[in-house]
């Protein structure tokens, strides 16, 4: 795994890059322009995000172009040809990215579709880059490493590109469950796949080379779930002094299962992902200020990713790739893609149409194109050619496949039924009362609306002491009747603490007679 130094941040890394390093030193004035460009950049790409849920694209279109209008050939006339610097970055935004994506997985949803979602990031890529080796070899006429290059760079699935465009239908859990832990896992596969195939020499012995995938996400996955754990444990047992050291504490333990994972000789990727599956549903102290953080750190890493992309790319040099890419990409989407969901997820008798729907859902987007660049760092030979046809591909084929999503699923009715929003519930410990205050927000969708105080059957050592309706707070009564929007505060005993959050969940999906009627009593989830 490559190594992560210390890098500036996007903008101030591209513009940068135009100085002359000898004698040309960073000042103050060069950082004052830096941060202002940096800032114009990032409330530029936030405005876009508006832009983009309104038309159903996947934002990352948006940042590539914001890329690519300041690049040499827009009207930034940014000269930046540093592969080795965006691949690093690259790595780095992609680390927060799993952490982020990773911290906001429901082990709910995940659990029951965990092996499906494994054989699908495993034997699916292998099909997918088999299919699409074949077709750049055979259709485009590319040499068979560069043809096996291209079709494990585009194996990769990109959860942020997915959900940024179905998080406005409500699926089915194995659906959503599914997609998500694919995207989270196939990372790790594909990294070792490229650079194998981008190293000199042939891989003379394949199954050595599977071998060794099998032991680096053994030991990825050892790392990720121990620091996990222990992390986990930590930050429920040591209450620090501030809350905003939370969030903070959350980020740097995925981050430590990332480093140790990759010095370990194992995927790094893999580690960070699972590590912050473990702390996302571990019930931490001030967890939505911590899922907000992480959310806000996700989303400069994507902008700051993307638009070093667009600033890599040559757009006039594009034009020789265009047809190669669509070809391409039509084999990966119409072919590889369709025959890997079927021989993975058949043999769990997945219906057709959710196979049907998680063949067109699998969008490409920032991991396609940041491992395009290992081949350049390597000096394979073509290595610009795949990077530019990848390139093409991820954005015709995310037009295509973005927009058409929501329909796809209409059509195929899995976009009907919406579930029983969760809960969202904050808990902040009170150390020294050996307590903790617990702040609960009922949702729209949530069957706790019409619920009087007393029917939620707390646990002894709980107890709902303050209600905020409308602006307006008040101390309840038994009778006292919840709404939709309401803010409830709870105060809970240490040993009553875990139960209580899990009644309150229980009752926001079950309704009052959750547990009496069957319904799950044990928190269903994060």
């Amino acid at each position: 795994m490559a190594p992560q130094p210390r890098v500036p941040c996007t903008c101030a890394a591209a513009l940068y890059a135009r100085q002359p390093r000898k004698g040309r030193p960073l000042t103050v004035h060069h950082l004052d322009q830096l941060l202002l460009v940096c800032s114009l950049v990032l409330l530029v790409a936030v405005a876009a995000v508006r832009i983009s849920s309104r038309s159903g694209l996947p934002s990352l279109l948006v940042y590539l172009g914001i890329g690519v209008a300041m690049g040499q050939d827009g009207v930034g006339d940014i000269h930046f040809d540093n592969a080795e610097l965006t691949q690093v970055i690259g790595y780095a935004a992609l680390v927060v990215i799993l952490a982020e994506g990773g911290l906001g997985t429901k082990w709910k949803e995940v659990g029951p579709v965990l092996s499906s979602a494994a054989t699908l990031a495993l034997a699916g890529v292998a099909v997918s880059v088999g299919v699409t080796a074949a077709g750049a070899h055979y259709l485009v006429g590319l040499d068979w490493r560069q043809a096996l290059i291209i079709g494990a760079v585009v194996s990769s699935t990109d959860a942020a590109a997915v959900f940024s465009v179905l998080r406005r239908i409500p699926l089915p859990a194995r659906v959503t469950g599914t997609l998500e832990a694919e995207s989270g896992f196939n990372d790790a596969p594909v990294v070792i796949l490229v650079v194998a195939f981008s190293t000199a020499g042939p891989v003379e012995h394949w199954y050595m080379l599977v071998g060794e995938i099998a032991l680096e996400l053994a030991i990825g996955a050892a790392m990720g779930i121990a620091v996990g754990w222990l992390g986990s444990w930590g930050m429920r047992h040591v209450a620090l002094p501030a809350s905003g050291l939370y969030p903070i504490a959350v980020m740097a333990i995925a981050v430590t299962a990332y480093a140790a994972g990759a010095l370990a000789h194992g995927s790094g990727f893999l580690a960070v992902y699972l590590a912050s599956m473990v702390l996302g549903n571990a019930k931490l102290p001030h967890w939505p200020a911590t899922r907000g953080f992480a959310e806000g750190l996700g989303w400069i890493a994507q902008i700051g990713m993307f638009v070093l992309l667009g600033l890599l790319v040559t757009p006039h040099e594009l034009g020789d790739d265009v047809w190669p890419a669509l070809l391409i990409g039509l084999v990966l989407t119409m072919v590889a893609r369709p025959l890997s969901v079927v021989v993975s997820l058949t043999p769990f008798r997945v219906p057709w149409q959710e196979q049907t729907l998680m063949s067109w859902a699998g969008l490409r987007g920032a991991v396609p194109i940041i491992l395009a660049t290992i081949p350049m760092v390597n000096g394979v030979e073509g290595s610009r050619r795949i990077f530019n046809i990848v390139f093409v591909l991820v954005v015709v084929y995310t037009l295509v496949q973005g927009p058409t999503l929501p329909w796809l699923a209409r059509k195929l009715r899995l976009g009907e039924g919406p579930e029983a929003a969760d809960l969202g519930i904050e808990s902040a410990p009170l150390e020294r009362l050996r307590g903790h205050l617990l702040s609960v927000a009922i949702p729209e969708e949530s069957k706790m609306h019409g619920v009087e105080v007393n029917e939620l059957r707390l646990p002894a050592g709980a107890a709902v002491t303050l209600v905020v309706r409308d602006g307006k707070s008040f101390v309840p009564l038994p009778s006292t009747v919840l709404r939709r929007g309401d803010e409830l505060l709870v105060v809970a005993t240490d040993p009553v603490r875990d139960a209580a959050e899990q009644r309150l969940r229980a009752v926001g999906h079950g309704g009052k007679l959750a547990g009496w009627l069957g319904t799950d009593t044990t928190g269903a989830g994060r």
